[in-house]
């Protein structure tokens, strides 16, 4: 137990401390673990997406915490979220000690100029296998697509580019899905 243990923590504390971006720059380190560990899989990790998005809290986090949980139990689960929490605190308190001008620094801004592309791709990226595994049955040999999801997604995209619609708040959206999930069978 203690080597999980040590592993979440490890695993964790290296997606807080690459994921610049907040959540959506988790999915890929996210992702990953699927193929290197037993703590969770891809559908249940698109599952927390959509829990996480109807929960507060960021997705890196809230994965985390599930991963943990599901592994070891709530210890795992506070593990987990320190891990992935850890990084960013201590950047935070490094920054604050010793770049007064943090955002004025040549080299800083160098860097993000650099970063900011690649954190749009890799959240591209996501976006893709996300749709892959909630729109499609991915085999080994081919992606089969699932009409009724599928159909549901291009409604929902065409409906939030109306303003009237894109005011709806996420959460009423998320029930909808929900409801129609169920009754439809998606």
């Amino acid at each position: 137990m203690i080597k999980t243990v040590l592993q979440l923590f490890w695993e964790f504390f290296k997606i807080g401390l690459f994921a610049v971006g907040g959540g959506p720059a988790t999915l890929p380190y996210l992702m990953e673990l699927t193929k290197t560990h037993d703590w969770y899989t891809m559908e249940e990790l698109t599952d927390m997406i959509a829990v996480s998005e109807s929960t507060p809290g960021p997705l890196g986090l809230n994965m985390a915490t599930y991963a943990g949980f599901k592994t070891v139990g709530l210890f795992g689960g506070v593990v987990s979220t320190l891990g992935l929490a850890l990084p960013s605190i201590i950047i935070i308190v490094l920054i604050a000690k010793f770049l007064e001008n943090f955002s004025e620094n040549f080299y800083v801004k160098g860097a993000f100029k650099g970063i900011r592309p690649t954190i749009a791709a890799i959240i591209a990226a996501s976006v893709y296998q996300v749709c892959r595994v909630s729109l499609f049955a991915v085999t080994e040999t081919a992606l089969i697509p699932q009409i009724g999801p599928i159909i549901l997604c291009i409604i929902i995209f065409i409906l939030l580019q109306f303003k009237k619609f894109s005011k709806i708040h996420p959460a009423l959206w998320f029930l909808g899905a929900m409801i129609v999930g169920v009754v439809f069978k998606l």
